[in-house]
């Protein structure tokens, strides 16, 4: 391994069980029979495919682009919600991308949101400085499950995907993940009915990762 690839979602920061309630809320104005399962496959995608989905679970004939519009101007700020990162900040996150640069390893993160957001939260919880690279979604043209995130990264990074390690914990971060042909560790979130049968290993927490690792070599 020359490189390690974060996704932050679910992995650097717990972010996904609060952002899925709010949406959730957010259908159940709209379609009160609706259920949260079927709004799991929205985990990891980009905002297209997310509101993509979101349109068609609420059964609408708004697109994507309008759902999306009347969530963020209409229903948001009447029901604002504050994100404390650092409550929802794992930081064995730290411990672990300190012992990657040790050993000379690439570092950097692959997520589905905003570069500018994804940037913002990693130097508000501390983890920027500890980064090589940033790859969002919004600069590929596919979202995760394709692979094009990971292939982007690591020829970024100036390896090749079969030189990286990645950590995700959804479906569609895995499957990128591995598509790319990058080695990939599921970190297990029994909260979601997430398909896990594409890695290359799991870890109940992040602690676990670097003895796992260090097990294989």
């Amino acid at each position: 391994m020359k490189a390690l690839i974060l996704d932050m979602d679910g992995v650097i920061i717990d972010s996904e069980p609060g952002s899925l309630e709010q949406v959730f809320a957010f259908v159940r104005s709209k379609r009160q029979d609706a259920a949260i399962e079927e709004l799991y496959q929205i985990v990891g995608r980009t905002s297209r495919d997310v509101w993509t989905r979101i349109a068609g679970v609420i059964g609408w004939e708004k697109d994507w682009l309008e759902t999306r519009t009347e969530y963020r101007t209409v229903w948001q700020p009447a029901h604002p919600r504050t994100v404390d990162y650092h409550a929802i900040f794992r930081p064995e996150i730290l411990t672990i991308l300190k012992w990657a640069k040790d050993r000379g390893l690439r570092r950097a993160v692959a997520s589905s949101t905003r570069y500018e957001t994804v940037k913002m939260i990693l130097a508000e919880v501390g983890v920027l400085p500890y980064l090589d690279v940033i790859v969002s979604g919004q600069q590929c043209k596919e979202s995760k499950p394709a692979p094009e995130i990971y292939l982007r990264t690591a020829k970024l990074l100036g390896v090749r995907p079969e030189e990286c390690t990645a950590i995700e914990d959804s479906t569609v971060g895995i499957t990128a993940a591995h598509r790319a042909g990058v080695q990939v560790i599921a970190l297990r979130d029994d909260r979601f009915d997430f398909d896990r049968s594409l890695a290359d290993g799991e870890i109940g927490s992040l602690s676990e990762f670097i003895g796992l690792w260090e097990g294989h070599r």
